[in-house]
């Protein structure tokens, strides 16, 4: 079949819009069967852009006794009934919220709707007291359980992440509107909430104690997101299309869909998911980008990671959590795990059943790159538009074997490093050395381990292998020392390729013009160069410094081919 017949659900959200239009669907119907059969409330967080909207949607299709819509589905061979329910929709997500009376505004817009049909003789009351009272008319004038939808009920809480003052408005608001669902339980059917974040430590939620949170449950892990069988069953004529404009086979374009859009895992299990967001996108476009970093980081994020002084490298390389480190909603800025699992940037990598230890990492390319292209601007002058062309002139002056330009084009990367940021610590200089690494790493090979200790970085091109040691607080010999003495080149002996180890000093002082040693040797024919430049504020050499600190500088001091 012609792909362009086939209609992709670019920008759709509602189940009823989607199915009318005959786009393309991946069925959970079955799963949504298991939840709608019991009566107990439901919870869902998962990150943005992941189908949580198109998830409640379905639920209120159902609810609504829609089954024309379901005509195909796993669910129209089990559903036998199908029931109409009053359905009370809520969706936080479509507002910027600065004031409490914003949110006010909200509830209200909502409010007024339902009780055009229910009943509008408590209009004047309290929020609460309102929404207590729809539910009640609506399930005594049809004689049915209410049905509650809420979607991103977390969205004004992380809007005023770190405005406390704002954040207990809100909490407190919400608190006495989520309240009524305990006290209305015998008028309510079934209750069904989404959200980027955990509700454990936000307190709205202190009195529904009986909500089943399915986040980290196995039966419900892919009732949103896309599997790879289901990727592969569901749009095989768009992977087909989609290899023949790349010019790829088959099993590599799947392949290379996996690399960069598959891997969130939700929980322990083996199954990982696909970013519906972006393969809708890229069968669309027809070429792999990061769609989903395109539509933006959420503001909570940023102005929570900008007040943090976590070392990101924990981040960036995975790190071992019990599920208390990042699974509860936690809005601190000591240590932003929580939020940035629960936003989707980290993912469980593994399990460790007999330590009940989890293993956090990126998903995945996109969310990878697109992550460390997101912190550069927080830790560098260079804006994120410039990121990718400063790791594509790092990686071609390294494949020529031109360690002097790469010194240079690190040196100017520092050098424009405002005043402020100069007095920031070893860390911070650790943590940008990382990230040109890291950034580097989608255009080549990059790592940092090695048999017998780590290496600050390693990169790897076709000819050359680089082996770089930093220090902050000590010589440029030092680290060569300490590539010698770690054997840190042990791994590449071996290798045909030329290794090429470099050292670099990163010191504060007032002024700053220095002497460079370097020293060249040759496989089996002996040649050594010895070039020193000394101290003089008259000459600018190519690794002279003449600016006043604190900022960091490098000195290469030797390379060798070994």
């Amino acid at each position: 079949m012609n792909t362009l017949e086939r209609k992709l659900p670019i920008g759709i959200q509602t189940f009823e819009k989607m199915r009318a239009e005959g786009c393309l669907y991946v069925d959970k119907t079955a799963i949504i069967y298991q939840i709608v059969a019991t009566k107990v409330p439901y919870f869902l967080s998962r990150p943005r852009r992941f189908g949580k909207s198109l998830l409640i949607s379905t639920f209120e299709a159902y609810f609504q006794g829609r089954k024309d819509l379901f005509e195909g589905l796993a669910i129209e061979k089990l559903e036998k009934k199908w029931e109409q329910y009053p359905v009370l929709h809520l969706d936080l997500n479509a507002k910027k919220y600065e004031t409490a009376a914003d949110l006010v505004a909200m509830l209200n817009q909502y409010l007024e709707k339902w009780e055009a049909v229910y009943g509008d003789e408590k209009k004047d009351r309290s929020p609460e007291e309102r929404f207590s009272y729809v539910i009640e008319q609506a399930c005594l004038k049809t004689g049915k359980g209410v049905v509650v939808l809420v979607d991103e009920y977390d969205k004004p809480l992380l809007q005023a992440l770190l405005d406390e003052n704002l954040l207990d408005e809100y909490r407190r608001i919400l608190k006495a509107f989520y309240g009524v669902l305990k006290s209305s339980d015998r008028y309510l059917r079934f209750i069904f909430l989404t959200g980027v974040t955990k509700f454990a430590q936000v307190s709205v939620f202190s009195d529904l104690n009986q909500l089943n949170d399915i986040s980290m449950k196995i039966p419900y892990a892919n009732i949103c997101g896309i599997t790879k069988k289901e990727l592969v069953s569901t749009f095989t004529p768009e992977l087909e299309r989609l290899a023949e404009v790349q010019e790829m086979s088959f099993e590599d374009t799947v392949d290379k869909m996996t690399a960069m859009y598959d891997g969130y895992h939700f929980t322990y299990s083996e199954d990982g998911l696909f970013n519906p967001f972006s393969v809708l996108n890229v069968f669309d476009g027809l070429m792999f980008d990061n769609y989903w970093f395109q539509t933006g980081t959420p503001t909570y994020l940023v102005d929570l990671l900008k007040q943090s002084d976590y070392d990101l490298r924990l981040l960036i390389d995975g790190l071992e959590v019990g599920s208390s480190g990042f699974a509860e909603y936690r809005a601190e800025t000591k240590n932003p795990l929580p939020m940035i699992y629960q936003s989707g940037y980290l993912t469980i990598k593994n399990f460790d059943k007999s330590l009940n230890l989890y293993t956090l990492g990126f998903p995945n390319d996109e969310v990878k790159y697109g992550f460390l292209k997101f912190l550069i601007p927080y830790y560098t002058p260079i804006s994120s538009d410039e990121t990718d062309f400063n790791a594509v002139k790092f990686v071609r002056e390294l494949q020529s074997g031109d360690v002097h330009s790469f010194m240079e084009r690190m040196k100017s990367f520092f050098a424009d490093i405002p005043y402020e940021l100069n007095t920031k610590t070893e860390r911070h200089y650790q943590v940008v050395f990382y990230l040109v690494f890291k950034l580097m790493g989608q255009f080549t090979e990059v790592e940092v381990r090695s048999a017998r200790g780590r290496a600050d970085a390693v990169v790897k091109t076709p000819k050359y292998i680089y082996v770089f040691e930093f220090k902050l607080n000590g010589t440029a010999e030092q680290a060569l020392q300490q590539i010698d003495e770690k054997g840190y080149l042990i791994p590449y002996q071996a290798d045909d390729r030329e290794v090429v180890k470099v050292g670099v000093e990163c010191g504060e002082k007032e002024y700053r013009s220095m002497a460079v040693v370097v020293r060249r040797y040759a496989r089996h024919v002996f040649a050594n160069f010895l070039y020193i430049w000394r101290k003089n504020l008259s000459k600018v050499d190519y690794f002279s410094f003449p600016f006043p600190l604190p900022v960091p500088f490098f000195v290469l001091t030797s390379f060798s081919f070994l």
